[in-house]
């Protein structure tokens, strides 16, 4: 299994920022448009239980990534580095904070709606910007040139070296894909899977075409790490060469022009 801090500090793309406030050398700095969904690097792409990151200025006097001992009985850190983020007031749980970014996790308790979030640095505060939480904002992570993060039933990665095969089945990795069975506690590290709430209306999208849902063995959250979620995919018998895959949990499809690298075996179906 891929850690999920490696996901959050290593697999997030840099955004070009231009803040314009005096303020910026004195508290953190940032605004809502350097607010992203961690997996898809877009704005306004939020929802409860999914990774945020916020790129900004004088967010965090050092580089700090999550460490075992941070986790205290399953339980995630809310500060790091003398960083916290807090939406509309609760201490969200941090992965990373360096200067220039924060990664976090917008609580699971959450519902759909208009939030506050803002960041402290040693108890000096940053801006309050609200954002909207949508009921699922679902996301791949990448691993760099618009391709996924997946694995091969072993673990292995999926790579160009090792694509994926037709009817082989992959594991993919994902955040925003919203409630599950039994409920996300919290700022807790689950300890068992958890399907999605709305597994019925969750679809896979392969080169254009839906994927057939009894190929979807599982899609849930991934056990042993808070906020990431995982779907087990049978893929088809036929395949185009790296075709794009998008994911949906109802309406919330998740961004286009991502890839798996899959050998072909002709036109998917």
């Amino acid at each position: 299994m891929i850690a999920v801090w490696y996901l959050l500090a290593a697999l997030v793309s840099s955004a070009v920022l231009r803040p314009e406030d005096s303020r910026k050398f004195l508290t953190p700095f940032y605004s809502g448009s350097s607010i992203v969904n961690s997996a898809t690097n877009g704005t306004g792409w939020f929802a409860p239980n999914a990774y945020v990151t916020v790129y900004g200025t004088n967010l965090s006097a050092s580089t700090r990534a999550i460490r075992g001992e941070d986790i205290v009985g399953g339980t995630l850190p809310t500060t790091l580095g003398g960083v916290r983020v807090f939406v509309s007031g609760t201490a969200a749980s941090l992965f990373y904070v360096s200067p220039e970014q924060v990664n976090f996790l917008i609580p699971s308790s959450f519902r759909p709606g208009e939030v506050d979030l803002w960041i402290t640095r040693d108890g000096t505060a940053g801006p309050k910007v609200r954002v909207t939480l949508q009921e699922a904002a679902p996301g791949l992570f990448q691993s760099g040139g618009g391709v996924i993060v997946a694995t091969h039933a072993d673990g292995s990665l999926i790579n160009g070296e090792r694509p994926a095969a037709a009817e082989e089945i992959v594991v993919l990795y994902a955040t925003g894909l919203g409630r599950t069975n039994p409920e996300a506690i919290a700022g807790r590290v689950p300890s068992f899977a958890a399907p999605l709430l709305r597994i019925a209306d969750f679809r896979v999208w392969l080169g254009g075409e839906p994927v057939d849902p009894t190929r979807i063995t599982y899609a849930g959250i991934a056990p042993g790490f808070a906020g990431l979620y995982q779907i087990n995919l049978k893929l088809p018998a036929r395949t185009a060469l790296n075709p794009e895959i998008r994911i949906a949990v109802g309406d919330h499809l998740s961004p286009a022009s991502i890839r798996i690298l899959l050998a072909p075996t002709g036109p998917a179906n």
